[in-house]
């Protein structure tokens, strides 16, 4: 029997496994789904965590607030890290699911409930195993609110205190379909930076502009403005996004505001544009308000980096996504996502790979975009899930992942 052979019928194995498990893990995500919580406010979830981990006679400890964090295995060999963020959207759910939100206003409208249920999942399955190493478990507050959970857990030393060498997250994806994964070598996710900024201009009655300076014709200058940035300012060749989410200012028909809010988002892919759009974006302004007579304030805010996956690392996870569901399971994305993800953090400090779980079912109708009110999970897709995070601890182990220079040195002090 080939290496090859064996590893096939492990994963196979694990595969079984976790089919073996799936009422469990629908049961845990639909528990979870009726009650969301929001970023750094999962106290049930963490407890529901702990009290599952405490099930298979692991010691959760709490982290980062709301999070918890476990370890498999046993050895001074460096471990990997799989994560699972846990927080919900403030939506109001329109799905009309048997297991709809308790919570009024608040919905699991990303899939993280699904991820939580898939974490602990794998978790049963690798518990089962004998480990050539540890797996250290990651379940996340606060993915959804920079500045997110995953740096709260690093500052924490999560990482260092375990020598974690590798790590593997996933995320549902309904534009692929279940029973597939989505993979992506170099950049996955954008950066995610806000803005906000304010138009101040002099009020006064909407039948004698010129006795005011109107900051709300100024604010849709700006707004115009700021699309030339990635049309005329930035390399076409380079990805980026600017776009005001919001506008507010006036109260009445009749009367010239004295100030409009603008706030937004902007996206980039590459440190070059990241370190441009800011600058860029304050000289439109200035500009523009400088020449309509009005005046500014502008605001600035850094998100989460850019992800960007590790090469060999998406190449085991390629490898397990074969052997385990077929050939042609692995869907290789032909471009990054503009969203934004805090596992970013995790690939900024050890080689990681950031996976698309596809949880798309037509026929079951499960086709809505992620923070829509009527977003679903096919929760086939939960064993899928926790046989792939498994199969990619075990495949990491067995290839003898190392702790990086990075994480051993700040072990060592």
């Amino acid at each position: 029997m080939t290496p090859k052979t064996r590893s096939v019928r492990r994963d196979i194995g694990l595969l079984a496994g976790a089919r073996a498990i799936t009422p469990y893990m629908v049961s845990i995500r639909r528990r979870i789904h009726q009650n969301p919580e929001l970023s750094f406010e999962e106290v049930e979830t963490q407890k529901l965590v702990l009290d599952e981990l405490k099930g298979l006679g692991l010691r959760g400890k709490k982290a980062a607030g709301t999070g918890v964090v476990a370890v498999l295995g046993t050895g001074n060999a460096p471990s990997v890290a799989l994560r699972a963020d846990m927080d919900a959207l403030p939506v109001t759910e329109m799905t009309g699911l048997p297991f709809v939100s308790k919570r009024p206003g608040l919905m699991h409208a990303c899939g993280h409930d699904a991820h939580v249920a898939i974490l602990l999942g794998a978790a049963r399955l690798l518990r089962e195993r004998d480990l050539p190493g540890r797996v250290v478990l990651l379940f996340q507050p606060a993915e959804e609110s920079p500045p997110g959970g995953a740096s709260l857990l690093i500052q924490e030393g999560v990482l260092t205190e375990h020598g974690v060498g590798a790590a593997f997250g996933l995320h549902t994806d309904p534009t692929i379909p279940t029973g597939r994964i989505g993979l992506r070598s170099g950049p996955l996710m954008a950066a995610t930076d806000r803005f906000e900024i304010i138009v101040r201009g002099r009020g006064g009655h909407g039948g004698r502009p010129h006795q005011a300076i109107d900051p709300v014709v100024a604010a849709a200058h700006v707004v115009t403005g700021l699309q030339t940035i990635v049309s005329r300012r930035i390399d076409p060749a380079k990805a980026a996004v600017v776009t005001v989410g919001t506008i507010h200012g006036g109260t009445k028909s009749n009367i010239i505001a004295d100030e409009v809010r603008l706030e937004g988002t902007a996206r980039s892919l590459e440190d070059s544009v990241w370190r441009q759009i800011p600058e860029l974006i304050e000289e439109v302004v200035a500009g523009v308000t400088k020449a309509l007579g009005a005046t500014y304030e502008y605001r600035y805010t850094r998100g989460y980096p850019v992800l960007v996956n590790d090469e060999k690392m998406v190449s085991i996870a390629d490898e397990v996504t074969r052997e385990a569901l077929g050939p042609r399971a692995t869907v290789w994305l032909e471009a990054p996502l503009l969203g934004g993800e805090d596992f970013a953090y995790y690939a900024k400090e050890v080689p990681a790979a950031f996976l698309r779980l596809g949880t798309g079912n037509e026929k079951k109708g499960v086709v809505h975009p992620w923070h829509s009110a009527r977003y679903d999970v096919d929760e086939d897709a939960l064993p899928v899930g926790a046989a792939i995070l498994a199969g990619c601890a075990l495949r990491a182990l067995a290839g003898g992942v190392k702790a990086t220079r990075k994480v051993a040195a700040r072990k060592k002090r």
